[in-house]
This record gives C-alpha cells, structure tokens and sequence, in this order.
C-alpha cells in the first residue's frame, strides 16, 4: 500500500485544524510537516509549538521534514513535540551517523534527504540506518514548484539499492507532484509521496481521495 503524506505546507493556517481533519478523514496516513529555518533553506515556515499544538488534537502520523542548519541542536525538541519519523538533510550535517543515533535515542523513525544537486550515491552509506530515504525533485524551501525531471533517476537508483540489499526501507517523494505525473513517481520507486498544494486547493477530501485511487490501482 503507498502512503499519502500531505504537506501543510500548503494548508490553510487559518483552518489548519479543519485541513487536517479533512485528510485524516479522507484516508491519509501521513502528514508532511517541513520545518525551515531561513538558512538551509531561504523560507521560514512553524516549529515545535506549532507540532505540539496539533500533536494534542491528532493521532496520524507526523511526517517532519527538517530542512534547518545542524538538525543534531533540536532532535530532542521535535521528538518531544511529536514526530513520528524526523527526516534531516544530508547536506545539513558535518556528521550524519550523529543525527541518525539521536533520533533513534528518542524511539523515532529516522529519514534521510538529499537536495536535487546531491548525488543518489550520497545516501547508500545509510541505507541500513534509516526507516526512509526522501528524494527531493524540487529545491527545497517553497511550495508549487514544478518537478524537476532529472531527479527521477534518483528514485529508481535508490530503490534498486534498497532492493538490491533486501532492506524494508521507504522512499518518498517531494516536490512539484501531482494527480498527473503521481504514477510515473510511483513507477520510478516510490512509495510515500507528500503532495502540497495539490492536496490544499479546492476539495481536500476530494483531492486526498483522488491521489489514493491514482497511487493505489
């Protein structure tokens, strides 16, 4: 079964609590929660208050994508506000096996990313280390980008990597996907895919139903 991991990034913070009913409700698993920092990434988006506050209202799956400078300074915060799986950059880090011991201190999921400009090669050392593998296909930082094609090799390499050493490993899936190209996504490897304003526009309900029918025939 692939998941559905909505970003709300994208949501409606002025009805963010009725956002996310809206796709729990409407079989989403997951829910993809990016935190910037205005230096890893240009943008800056909420934290752990805004993590905890929804943490006390709903049981699905918190899906954090750390886009922030050093991660290893605030693992203990974001597992204490909630995070199911916490997800760090590669490129974020002088020291990778750090932050994947830290996570796992805490009892979370550990998930690796990588920008567009990093080689797929860059991951294979973690492989047997981490729960999922997040391949970006945009810059990271701003919603409603459009794919970058090129990344899409990435998705099969790691797969194939995956496979190739019988690991039960995850990958996901970030940027520019729609209800159009969602299934050459899942083609290429995936299996979590976070979809932001393709999810937030018009009918959320509708919308998260639509991507389960397409992800899953």
């Amino acid at each position: 079964m692939n998941i559905l991991s909505p970003s709300i990034l994208s949501a409606d913070f002025w009805h963010l609590g009725s956002d996310i009913e809206q796709v729990q409700k409407a079989g989403a698993k997951y829910l993809h929660i990016d935190v910037m920092d205005g230096l890893f990434v240009p943008s800056i988006s909420f934290a752990m208050p805004v993590i905890s506050s929804m943490r006390k209202y709903t049981d699905i799956f918190f899906d954090v994508h750390l886009m922030i400078e050093k991660p290893e300074r605030y693992i203990k915060e974001f597992a204490e506000a909630g995070a199911d799986l916490i997800t760090f950059h590669l490129e974020a880090t002088e020291d990778a096996d750090a932050v994947i011991t830290s996570i796992r201190s805490f009892g979370k999921k550990v998930g690796i990313t990588i920008k567009p400009g990093t080689p797929s090669e860059a991951v294979v050392p973690y492989l047997d280390k981490v729960d999922m593998v997040l391949i970006m296909t945009v810059e990271p930082g701003f919603g409603g980008q459009k794919l970058i094609p090129e990344c899409v090799q990435k998705i099969t390499d790691v797969r194939k990597w995956i496979e190739e050493r019988g690991l039960n490993v995850d990958v996901e899936v970030d940027g520019g996907i729609n209800l159009g190209n969602v299934q050459s996504i899942i083609d290429a490897g995936a299996n979590v895919i976070v979809a932001g304003s393709a999810v937030f526009k018009d009918d959320i309900g509708a919308n998260v139903k639509a991507f389960l029918r397409e992800m899953n025939e």
